[in-house]
């Protein structure tokens, strides 16, 4: 009964800036760990942020420094700044709440393309 929804992708120059974000149907307190992945066209789907209660925040080594997940309780909304973004980052980003127990949910993805 859990809804993700992404919103915030679209076409961008390189070097350029774009917010996503992921809104959930129930309060975000609710899940253990929400995350942004992404899967470009002949590559596997791989984890680009994510962020634990009482833990912290987790990026892959390709964004590290030019991305930057955060979450607002009060909005249920978990958001992915992307700043200097390249061509490399073009794929369809993907929200994902994993609830405590194990469940994971997954948003239906909204396209990020990089290019002049």
């Amino acid at each position: 009964q859990v809804q993700l929804v992404e919103s915030g992708g679209g076409l961008v120059q390189p070097g350029g800036s774009l917010r996503l974000s992921c809104a959930s149907s129930r309060s975000i307190a609710r899940f253990y760990t929400m995350g942004w992945y992404r899967q470009a066209p002949e590559k596997q789907r791989e984890m680009v942020a994510s962020i634990t209660s009482g833990v912290g925040t987790n990026y892959a080594d390709s964004v590290k420094g030019r991305f930057t997940i955060s979450r607002d309780n009060a909005k249920n909304t978990v958001y992915l700044q992307m700043d200097s973004l390249k061509p490399e980052d073009t794929a369809v980003y993907y929200c994902n709440a994993d609830q405590y127990g194990g469940t994971r949910f997954w948003g239906q993805g909204t396209q990020v393309t990089v290019s002049s």
